[in-house]
């Protein structure tokens, strides 16, 4: 019970069609695993009610909330939501981020649309969560917050909104712990690298018109640990120490969690 009575916000607790666990669903549950009461946030309110229905089976303490996070307001009545039914705000897990699915491209392809969704998701979403949460924690004088980032901000990428964005998000974190510290506000920020979910696997199957197997496969050969990727869970791990106070020390940390990818060099 790391988070016992901790009141936890997990944006992107929903996840994309496809199989396995995402890794904003693997966290809600294990953040409630291990004593939180969580608000599982998505876009599709169907989606975060399967979450909170996994967890209420397990006997945790859950409630699904509907935001669209590319709007302010919205992810204001999520703040506003979580204070009014639990009184207080202790973790704020941000884990949306969209790329193929949200119309990315190589430079010379990207479309203007497709650039200012990316933006929105990813990096909007996060800026403006953290705005609304914040003031609660100052007032708390605790809190952490954990940013859900990529290997692909510091590696290859050949997608321009994905890699801008999530860089950016990594550079806004580091902005988040040194200006909230005072407060006793700890914010980190993790970087998976290649990991089996639905978003990263699926797909990618049916925007490429490949097997899922074949893309398993393809993703699996380049992970330098087993030769096998990670799963939602690994993540959610990492999520759970950033949370709980065996991190009490450690803030304006950028985590990998890659299977070793991050120390390949040439």
């Amino acid at each position: 019970m790391r988070l016992k009575d901790r009141i936890a916000i997990v944006v992107g607790a929903g996840q994309s069609p496809g199989e396995g666990m995402g890794n904003g669903r693997a966290t809600a549950l294990t953040f409630a695993r291990e004593g939180a009461r969580v608000l599982c946030v998505d876009h599709r309110l169907e989606s975060a009610q399967e979450t909170v229905d996994m967890i209420a089976a397990k006997g945790g303490t859950a409630a699904a909330f509907r935001a669209d996070v590319t709007k302010n307001a919205e992810l204001k009545a999520m703040a506003e939501d979580t204070l009014s039914r639990w009184g207080r705000i202790d973790i704020l897990h941000n884990n949306v981020g969209v790329s193929l699915a949200g119309g990315d491209a190589g430079l010379l392809d990207i479309t203007e649309e497709a650039l200012e969704r990316c933006v929105a998701i990813n990096l909007k979403s996060c800026i403006f969560a953290a705005k609304h949460v914040i003031p609660i924690m100052r007032k708390q004088q605790s809190g952490t917050i954990i940013n859900i980032s990529s290997m692909a901000a510091i590696t290859t990428y050949p997608y321009v909104a994905y890699k801008a964005t999530k860089a950016a998000m990594i550079a806004f974190t580091e902005q988040l712990a040194y200006q909230n510290a005072e407060y006793g506000i700890r914010a980190n920020v993790i970087l998976p690298g290649l990991m089996n979910t639905p978003m990263a696997v699926d797909t990618r199957a049916r925007e490429f018109n490949k097997s899922r197997a074949e893309v398993e496969a393809e993703r699996d050969a380049k992970v330098p640990l087993r030769r096998k990727m990670g799963t939602g869970w690994d993540v959610a791990n990492a999520a759970l120490f950033l949370a709980s106070d065996e991190a009490n020390f450690i803030t304006g940390v950028t985590l990998p969690v890659d299977g070793g990818a991050s120390v390949r060099r040439g």
